[in-house]
């Protein structure tokens, strides 16, 4: 298949690509974007590989499914285009990240500035049909991804893996936890945070005392 993807992730992926499911996963979102309105655009499905090149992958964060309301997603996960109103978890990691390391507030909820860092924003699930959440589900996106995190975890060293919410969560098993660190958390969404399972996890500074120890830049969060 003639996926469009950052080069480094396309040697790893490749053999992925050929795959039947893979295939069958085309021409479903080929249909669905031709038939109905899906986010996020075409050119932005693979977004969190192109600016998070595979070899400066450092930090992962793995989401669900993109935002489906208008002009919301941006193909990496929890983020929004510039200019658009900041969803209730991505205002939650904000909040987080300011009492955790100090970071203002910020206007843009663009998190590109943190996959240029290393940071891959990977969402299970690649698309989504508007308005309707969990829409292209069980279509093979899963199994890509999953795909993506094993490769990860094989080919990679020292990379931190956050796991927010019971779904993220499942993911560890994915990972070697003798060449890896997971931090796990409630999901930031307000129904997780207002009960006391995402604020002070600290994982944004956690994160940065890890990576300084591996000799590794950090984070500007």
């Amino acid at each position: 298949m003639g996926v469009q993807i950052e080069p480094s992730w396309k040697a790893q992926l490749q053999s992925e690509f050929e795959k039947d499911y893979f295939v069958a996963l085309t021409h479903f979102v080929k249909k669905e974007y031709q038939t109905t309105t899906c986010y996020p655009k075409g050119r932005d499905i693979f977004a969190a590989f192109d600016h998070c090149p595979f070899y400066g992958t450092k930090v992962v964060i793995i989401g669900q499914d993109p935002y489906h309301g208008p002009n919301q997603a941006n193909g990496l996960c929890f983020s929004v285009k510039d200019g658009i109103p900041h969803p209730p978890s991505l205002v939650n990691i904000f909040k987080e990240i300011k009492v955790d390391v100090g970071t203002p507030y910020p206007t843009s909820g663009n998190l590109e500035r943190w996959a240029s860092q290393g940071v891959l924003l990977l969402n299970a699930t690649l698309t989504v049909r508007a308005h309707q959440a969990g829409s292209h589900q069980n279509k093979g996106w899963e199994r890509f991804t999953d795909a993506v995190i094993q490769t990860v975890s094989n080919n990679l060293q020292g990379v931190v893996f956050l796991l927010w919410g019971g779904f993220a969560k499942k993911k560890a098993a994915l990972i070697n936890t003798s060449k890896h660190y997971i931090l796990t958390s409630g999901h930031p969404s307000p129904l997780s945070a207002n009960r006391g399972l995402w604020f002070g996890n600290g994982h944004f500074g956690k994160t940065n005392e890890l990576l300084g120890q591996m000799g590794k830049s950090l984070i500007t969060w």
